[in-house]
């Protein structure tokens, strides 16, 4: 397997430029680095340059896909890199298991997971992913496979976990499940007007619910600015019904030469989602597919934002400074003339990860998406960042395709610590970007 593959791309639209595609075992074979910079790459769900590595070579790991085991009695699981979670949770969910943390689609690879060291709707109860990782095989270009567990390797276990693929080739992973009654979920929407009350219930609902997350209708101004939808659900008991039927998944049926994405559309969207919602307080039993994943029916659905792609940006903020800086980052936004589809805020808890480079902290996440305009949407995104770092947050890695050096290091001032531990062989367009590395 040799040639450029123009095909391959995150999420957010970046292509790989020059990429050399590699099988697994390929690589295996030869790993020196004197062949030039590698890293894997799963099913390309990073929204940034992570994922990629202009001129060098990417491992497409995804073809490394079967379950090696399955313990229906503890709930340990073991497969291979480049299984999606979507195959676990086919496997696992009717034995009684569900992942404990989850991303918000089911399309990553389970080391895509452990390398970005996800997040979920429930990171104030369990965590990050990392937390749940008992093991894994870590392949490194001097040819060694390691065992990497928190007694076993540790260094490597913790660099690795959140490492963004920089320490090696993940080639199998052991994760500990966690039990659950049924498929289904009991969720509560909540509809508030303002950021207070978003607080005020997000303060309220870590206590009481495993599940919890706001969409922000990111295009309301005056007395409505900060309005939003909040969502909290805890897995459903056990129920003699049948279990909800999985609903098809739909292709978006073009490529638009133009974003769809803009404030007339968002301002339609936003006002019929924001319908669409109960407004009784009364909880919903409904299936955790549309819970966990409910972009996930759309196939392809990032192509709305026209032939540029989008650029995601998230950020994490200190509890002390979360509500003026949230704020502020809304506000610029609107004044930019930008149109944020999937703007979300949460509150993380204080549950440390055992990974060196993992993203939450103890405060709020604002998540918002854009069109990419080029130099435009770049000088908002830079203002945001500003925002963060001021406020003593962190922007999130995994997430982007633009932030600078300088809001690297103030985001991860230890990076060098773990940089001892990146794998000589392996590099990425991110890396290079924000380290000059």
């Amino acid at each position: 397997m040799s040639g450029a593959r123009s095909d391959i791309r995150s999420w957010g639209g970046l292509a790989a430029q020059g990429s050399q595609p590699l099988a697994p075992e390929a690589w295996m074979a030869d790993p020196s680095p004197q062949r030039g910079p590698v890293l894997a790459y799963g099913n390309g769900r990073s929204y940034g340059d992570s994922c990629l590595n202009d001129g060098g070579r990417l491992i497409l790991a995804r073809r490394l896909d079967r379950i090696l085991a399955f313990d229906r009695e503890s709930g340990l699981v073991s497969c291979e890199a480049g299984v999606l979670l979507d195959d676990l949770l086919k496997l696992v969910v009717p034995a009684g298991w569900f992942p404990p943390v989850t991303p918000g689609t089911c399309f990553v690879t389970i080391a895509g997971a452990l390398a970005n060291d996800v997040h979920g709707k429930n990171h104030h109860r369990a965590g990050t992913f990392g937390r749940h990782v008992r093991a894994f095989e870590l392949v490194r270009s001097d040819g060694r496979r390691l065992t990497c567990a928190p007694d076993i390797n540790g260094a490597l276990f913790a660099a690795t976990i959140g490492g963004m693929g920089l320490t090696g080739l993940i080639t199998q992973v052991t994760l500990q499940l966690m039990p659950v009654a049924s498929a289904e979920m009991q969720q509560e929407a909540i509809h508030f007007d303002g950021l207070d009350r978003f607080f005020a219930i997000a303060a309220e609902s870590d206590a009481t619910h495993d599940y919890t997350v706001a969409w922000v209708d990111a295009l309301a101004s005056g007395s409505g600015f900060g309005r939003g939808v909040f969502f909290r659900a805890n897995h459903a008991p056990a129920s003699n019904r049948p279990p909800s039927r999985p609903r098809r998944s739909l292709p978006f049926p073009i490529r638009p030469p133009v974003p769809l994405i803009n404030r007339v559309t968002l301002r339609a969207f936003n006002a019929l989602y924001r319908a669409m919602q109960p407004r009784s307080p009364e909880p919903r039993r409904i299936a955790y597919r549309p819970f966990f994943y409910p972009l996930d029916r759309v196939r392809n659905w990032n192509r709305a934002y026209g032939p540029n792609g989008l650029r995601q940006f998230q950020c994490a903020i200190p509890m002390t400074h979360a509500r003026d800086a949230v704020e502020e980052m809304l506000r610029r936004t609107l004044a930019a003339g930008e149109a944020s589809f999937l703007t979300v805020l949460k509150l993380f808890g204080d549950v440390p990860s055992p990974g060196m480079m993992s993203f939450p902290l103890a405060g709020a996440t604002l998540t918002l998406d854009v069109p990419n305009r080029g130099a435009r949407t770049t000088r908002l995104l830079d203002e945001l960042d500003a925002v963060t770092l001021a406020a003593g947050g962190r922007v999130n890695p995994y997430k982007d395709a633009r932030m600078s050096p300088a809001t690297f290091e103030a985001s991860f001032p230890h990076w060098r610590d773990f940089a001892a531990h990146i794998d000589p062989g392996f590099s990425s367009s991110f890396w290079r970007r924000v380290t000059a590395g």
